[in-house]
């Protein structure tokens, strides 16, 4: 399979994008953050409509990949929501456990690595700050601005690498 063979990629993010986390942000505006408590609650997220929906229909065109924040351990409850609120199977990147670095430093090194051998679409992502390096790097950026935003969710992506 040659790499025009490939359908392209759409990349989604999923906290604040495609699943709904206001009722788990009160978990980070506490010190210190119940980082634990945080990705528990998880399971329990609603879906975002408009981010589903764009999902939903750049799978009938491209491969739907997701790429998260969230750490590797929570996988299996990860994968669980996909699939409970209709989503397009794709593969799922996460951060390792011991990886700290701001989202929008692993979110780019990934887009460039699946750039290699297929067309990146489009990324759809809440965090502005990954939008803007991605943007600056060539991908096509849809801002996910459809959820509640929360000070505390944004600075642990930046500045605590766990979000």
């Amino acid at each position: 399979m040659t790499d025009r063979d490939r359908p392209p990629i759409a990349v989604f993010d999923l906290d604040n994008t495609l699943a709904g986390i206001a009722h788990r942000q009160h978990f980070l505006e506490r010190r210190p953050r119940d980082w634990e408590g945080f990705f528990a609650a998880a399971p329990a997220d609603p879906p975002l409509p408009e981010g589903v929906a764009l999902a939903v229909q750049s799978a009938r065109a491209c491969e739907v990949v997701y790429l998260t924040g969230r750490p590797e351990r929570y996988r299996r409850d990860t994968l669980d929501w996909l699939a409970a609120h209709g989503l397009p199977e794709g593969r799922v990147f996460m951060r390792g456990g011991a990886d700290r670095r701001p989202a929008r430093r692993t979110k780019l090194e990934i887009l460039r690595r699946l750039a290699r051998d297929h067309e990146v679409q489009v990324l759809v992502d809440d965090d502005e700050l990954v939008c803007d390096d991605a943007e600056r790097a060539g991908f096509t950026v849809v801002r996910a601005r459809w959820a509640q935003k929360s000070a505390a969710v944004e600075e642990a992506q930046e500045r605590e690498g766990r979000a």
